[in-house]
Parts: C-alpha cells; structure tokens; sequence
C-alpha cells in the first residue's frame, strides 16, 4: 500500500465541487430559466425513451482561476490540523456566534 497523501488532492476537491455545483439552485435556476432547452441549437430536454437528450449548464465565461479556489480551500478550509481544535457541539455553537 502507497503512502498516504499529506493534504487532500487536488482532484478529490475538484469533484467534491463538481458535485456541489450539480445539486445547487444556481444550477437549477439557468436550467429552469432557459426552459430545459439548448441555447445554442433549441433541443429541449427529454427523457423520452429512446429519445433521450440532457442538457448541461456551461459557464459563459469559463472557470480559469481553478487553482485560487485550490488555494482557498487549503487556505481556509482544508488547513494544517495544528489551526484545528475538535469541540463538542454545543462547544463549537458557542464558538461560531462569538465570532
């Protein structure tokens, strides 16, 4: 067995974000917004058997700062354990209002 990665990959975050965008509102409202149709072509969406067509949600003006995001998420969530503490619930609840 390999040795175990210091941080997570970038690519573990890359897909956990991924996921995210698929199940968020943002998503759901362009789709919604354009009628479930091709911006482009004017397919509509169908689930028809045999007949199947998806649409997807493209960002117009692309992602290009993926490593800031990296960053970011290293930066703030994924830190070094030694700016972590583990508290109980309650304990943490009182942390995040006194903030």
């Amino acid at each position: 067995m390999g040795k175990r990665q210091e941080n997570t990959p970038k690519s573990q975050i890359r897909s956990a974000l991924r996921k995210l965008f698929l199940r968020s509102r943002e998503r759901a409202a362009a789709i919604k917004r354009d009628g479930y149709t091709c911006q482009r072509c004017g397919k509509k969406q169908s689930r028809a058997k045999g007949k199947e067509i998806f649409v997807e949600v493209h960002h117009i003006s692309g992602i290009t700062n993926w490593d800031a995001l990296f960053d970011s998420v290293y930066e703030h969530l994924l830190c070094s354990p030694d700016k972590l503490e583990t508290l109980c619930v309650e304990c943490h609840k009182e942390m995040e209002v006194t903030k």
